[in-house]
């Protein structure tokens, strides 16, 4: 046999362990232990969580309520088809206008109605019961979702674990509840809701609770007050609020200002209309200054420079002597005013007019008077209800109004020397400080009983340039001194604080 010189195969190399670094160890008994027990816990969690979820599914398949409740896709996120049966949506407001009367009403039936509104509060009575305040502009209801043959227990856990602050579709039958609910603002009427729908839900932790915005603000130096004074409930600053405004602006009390700001408008412009004015609008970016003085805003415009307007009084001057005769505006003034005090604000609407007088001045004087008090009736009458939602929150008595032709007019002498028999130091033509008016505010209420006045005859010196001199300043007229003496110009006052120039 021929000899096999073929070297031999090699053989493969068995592989080495690595020997462990200094320190390195593998795992001890004790984490082997640790992990088993991990998975263990993690296994008994999945197969509790496949029992939930069996038992919700075995839930759902038997809740006679499944589709009258849940949460609603969001408006816009698929197309859009029309109801086959359109259904009206109510205001909380009609219905209880409509529903005076529940004399009527049994216990098995009563209207049915839809309406869209925000849960302002849910509260689960037990796994058979919720009670929900619902809340629509100004508006509060009561409702109840109990469990029944037609209504699940599943929708009734629902209906508690609603945010505050969720917008909600609701189908309810309005009925009279066994007492008035005084926590709501319709008191003879409660909701038995049937369908009950999320349109939008809210954070379950908000910055801020709406409930906690319709307090007053503090005013400086309360902020770190403790909250026990308040019965409990956190102080909300200014800057709070700010910070948050969507959620403050949602306050009752909030709505109820933005009422009554219209209202302010619509009653200055129905009354001033029904006498002839036309409405205009004026520009607010100036060439020049309105009025003068420091207190004005300046603009870059292009390669130029603007101002915001002050006061379209040079505008509506311009309109009378263009043979207007009679026109009004409402619109936005500026002022640079850098104080942080309720007399000064660097923005506001401001309410005018202006008018051709065929005599005297006091024939303005006359007529704003007459709108002044007209204006206060209309919201004493036709929003009674924001303005005492404010006052309940903003403790402020009613002003005290004079007959219509009976407005004090003093004129600026005696208001001086009415100061002066108080004590106060000050010159015949000086012009009054804010402690000054409000002395003379109350200085007024106690000699003629009425919170609105009208200071008359100003002295020219501390009026804009514009404005008229008065007949005996024109006779004694010094062109060395042409701002002496007095002028046909006055100032409005409600209980110290100018409200009209």
């Amino acid at each position: 046999m021929a000899e096999n010189t073929a070297p031999p195969a090699e053989l493969p190399e068995r592989t080495k362990e690595a020997p462990a670094e200094d320190g390195e160890k593998g795992p001890s008994k004790s984490a082997l232990k640790k992990a088993a027990k991990d998975k263990e816990k993690a296994e008994k969690a999945a197969k509790r969580q496949a029992a939930e979820d069996a038992q919700k599914q075995a839930s759902e398949a038997n809740d006679i309520s499944k589709q009258d409740y849940g949460d609603l896709l969001m408006l816009g996120s698929q197309p859009y088809l029309p109801p086959k049966e359109k259904v009206p949506r109510v205001r909380l407001s009609e219905i209880a206008e409509e529903y005076k009367d529940t004399s009527s009403m049994t216990e098995k039936g009563g209207p049915e109605i839809v309406f869209r509104g925000v849960v302002e509060n849910a509260r689960a009575q037990g796994a058979k019961l919720t009670f929900i305040t619902f809340r629509q502009d100004a508006d509060t209801i009561q409702a109840v979702v109990a469990e029944s043959e037609t209504l699940s227990r599943q929708m009734v856990k629902f209906a508690g674990k609603i945010p505050t602050e969720s917008v909600v579709l609701v189908h309810a039958l309005v009925k009279k509840p066994l007492e008035p609910v005084k926590s709501t603002t319709v008191q003879h009427l409660e909701l038995h809701v049937k369908k009950l729908f999320v349109v939008a839900k809210a954070d379950q932790q908000l910055p801020m609770q709406v409930a906690d915005a319709e307090r007053p603000i503090p005013g400086e130096g309360e902020e770190e007050k403790p909250a026990e004074e308040e019965g409990g409930r956190p102080i909300v600053t200014l800057n709070t609020r700010l910070n948050n405004r969507v959620i403050d602006l949602r306050g009752k009390h909030n709505h109820a200002i933005f009422t009554i700001k219209d209202g302010v408008i619509n009653l200055f412009q129905e009354f001033l209309r029904a006498r002839g004015f036309i409405g205009v609008n004026s520009p607010c970016l100036l060439g020049a200054p309105s009025e003068g003085g420091a207190s004005v805003f300046e603009v870059k415009y292009f390669n130029t420079k603007a101002f915001l307007a002050q006061s379209p009084q040079l505008y509506k001057q311009m309109l009378i002597a263009a043979r207007f005769e009679k026109v009004m505006e409402v619109g936005p003034i500026f002022r640079s005013e850098n104080s942080n005090t309720a007399r000064h604000l660097t923005e506001f609407t401001g309410l005018d007019m202006e008018m051709a007088f065929e005599e005297d001045y006091h024939e303005v004087v006359s007529l704003l008077e007459e709108l002044i008090l007209s204006i206060c009736e209309g919201l004493r009458t036709r929003y009674k209800r924001e303005t005492d939602l404010v006052r309940s929150i903003y403790h402020v008595e009613e002003f005290k109004l004079p007959e219509a032709g009976k407005v004090p007019r003093l004129p600026f002498s005696e208001g001086i020397a009415m100061l002066r028999e108080d004590g106060v130091e000050i010159g015949d033509f000086d012009d009054l400080s804010t402690p000054d008016e409000k002395r003379l505010g109350a200085l007024v209420l106690k000699k003629y009983g009425t919170d609105f006045y009208v200071l008359d005859q100003y002295p020219l010196n501390i009026r804009p340039f514009y404005t008229m001199p008065s007949a005996e300043t024109q006779a004694k007229y010094d062109p060395k001194n042409p701002n002496a003496g007095l002028s046909n110009s006055y100032d409005f006052f409600m209980r110290g604080q100018e409200i009209m120039s």
